[in-house]
């Protein structure tokens, strides 16, 4: 006699897939790209799959990614990805002070790897100029296995990391530049160049937005968390503003580390 057949996690978290945001961050909001004197600047995403649930308020867009569960029924439309994207987009942001940037919508519904290129003079930065796009399976399986996450902690409740901005443009530059080095050193598999581009724009973060790693309500030392597994490994860095998960970049293996699935687009 046949036995059932048990059921899939995705019966319970959704079929549509996460994203994992890498180096050039906040460069995807238009505070960030009116002021960059080098434009397009680029940031990296990264489509996963839905092998478990990841922590809510950790820079997965995991609120994103449930707004599109509802919006779309469980299942992404068979349309064309930038019309979603900005449906999405208006959906979340209807009415809101403080916007997500595009990049979580791109990030749920581009596969593989994906490079955005932001200029304000281009939808006035909210979309970008240019998306480059990876779906190599052998560049997926290389960044599934030199890429470690740790789990760290959610962002605590009053936590708001704009309260202070150094948008000095200089850094803005760098910070676009550090999302164009990492996507290179994705597609070319270059593990030093991955971990220095992350490293770079966890810089560019702590100068240009320093309550996305330093702020009252936080209770775990980023910095000194962060400095740990820099100092050790080719390069780390934060899912997001406030912690969330920290990612390693490493050939070995790191301790109490997971791995993830990258979801490309079928050959």
């Amino acid at each position: 006699m046949k036995s059932p057949e048990k059921p899939d996690i995705t019966d319970v978290i959704g079929k549509l897939q996460y994203r994992i945001a890498l180096a050039g961050g906040w460069i995807d909001q238009p505070f960030a790209s009116q002021l960059n004197p080098t434009p397009p600047g680029s940031m990296v995403v990264v489509a996963v799959e839905p092998q478990f649930r990841w922590m809510d308020r950790a820079g997965i867009c995991g609120s994103t990614r449930q707004i599109a569960l509802q919006l779309w029924h469980g299942a992404l439309p068979d349309r064309d990805p930038e019309e979603l994207v900005r449906e999405l987009y208006r959906v979340e942001n209807e009415g809101l002070a403080e916007p997500s940037g595009s990049q979580d919508m791109i990030g749920l519904i581009y596969p593989g790897v994906s490079r955005l290129d932001y200029d304000f003079n281009c939808h006035e930065g909210l979309f970008p100029a240019h998306i480059e796009s990876n779906n190599d399976p052998e560049v997926a399986a290389w960044l599934e296995r030199i890429l470690h996450i740790l789990p760290v902690a959610p962002r605590p409740d009053g936590y708001n990391p704009l309260e202070t901005k150094v948008l000095d443009p200089a850094w803005i530059a760098r910070l676009g530049q550090s999302g164009q080095d990492c996507y290179d050193a994705i597609v070319t598999r270059d593990l030093q160049r991955l971990g220095a581009s992350m490293n770079e724009c966890m810089k560019c973060w702590e100068t240009i937005l320093p309550g996305t790693v330093r702020h009252p309500t936080l209770r775990v030392n980023l910095m000194e968390l962060l400095e740990h597994y820099q100092s050790r490994y080719p390069g780390a860095m934060y899912s997001g503003c406030g912690g969330g998960y920290l990612f390693v970049a490493s050939e070995e293996p790191v301790p109490g580390a997971f791995q993830i699935k990258v979801r490309i687009k079928p050959s």
